[in-house]
């Protein structure tokens, strides 16, 4: 599943790739899925990632490597997480604080003076900051949703997806966007995400993407769980939000 914002099946890029291999890239395991456990990524977790990362989206052109995925988690650490299977990544998320109607470039690092996503990166995504932060930032840009297609078909992408939701609230922010990419809109819209065609976007997602965006629930309600898959679609597995 991804969300690169999200890239289309499989992957989750906001380009939050979306789930599974469609890109647009809350803790805990459930019952049914023991072995896997969704927890803040630790460095031992990037060479897995970026490998998820490549492996995800090098076939469609949407790969941006690990030192810009590294860039983009760095800026709020609290709102991306990684879903461990036998102490290795299985799948990810990383969402971050951005202005909205723009997305990162896959083919850029985020950093320096000006950065889009704005200064206040050392405690973004905590709820002490979310009242001091400007208008722009209270948007989380989904960018990167993945679950590797071995651990696909089991809700899993879902379960992130509602541990982005929780974040999102918890951290006081309004709306979410993603870029959807690989097919993946039609995933994302049955998630509650509007597309909104007239946001540009940079050349790096390629011709086939959509920016969308989707108001945070103000209650604990979560979107309901995804539509069964559609031709060549992975259910929520997008390789999970890629944005």
């Amino acid at each position: 599943m991804t969300a690169r914002g999200v890239r289309g099946p499989g992957s989750a890029h906001g380009v939050a790739r979306a789930p599974g291999t469609q890109p647009t890239r809350g803790a805990g395991d459930s019952p049914s899925h023991p072995t896997h456990q969704i927890r803040p990524i630790a460095e031992a977790d990037w060479p897995g990632i970026a490998a998820l990362e490549s492996r995800t989206y090098a076939p469609l052109g949407l790969s941006e490597g690990e030192a810009a995925l590294r860039s983009r988690a760095r800026l709020s650490p609290g709102t991306c997480a990684v879903l461990d299977h036998a102490g290795a990544p299985a799948g990810y998320v990383v969402a971050l604080p951005y202005p909205p109607f723009r997305c990162p470039d896959l083919a850029a690092v985020e950093g320096g003076d000006g950065d889009a996503a704005g200064a206040d990166t050392e405690a973004a995504g905590t709820e002490a900051d979310a009242a001091r932060r400007p208008g722009p930032a209270r948007n989380l840009h989904l960018h990167d949703l993945v679950i590797a297609p071995e651990h696909r078909g089991r809700g899993l992408a879902a379960r992130l997806l509602r541990q982005v939701w929780a974040s999102a609230r918890a951290a006081g922010y309004e709306r979410i966007s993603l870029v959807a990419v690989g097919g993946s809109a039609p995933f994302w819209a049955g998630q509650g995400f509007g597309p909104r065609p007239e946001v540009p976007l940079p050349d790096s997602y390629g011709t086939d993407a959509h920016y969308m965006s989707a108001p945070v629930p103000a209650s604990r309600t979560h979107p309901p769980d995804p539509p069964p898959p559609g031709p060549g679609i992975d259910p929520i597995d997008e390789d999970e939000v890629d944005g």
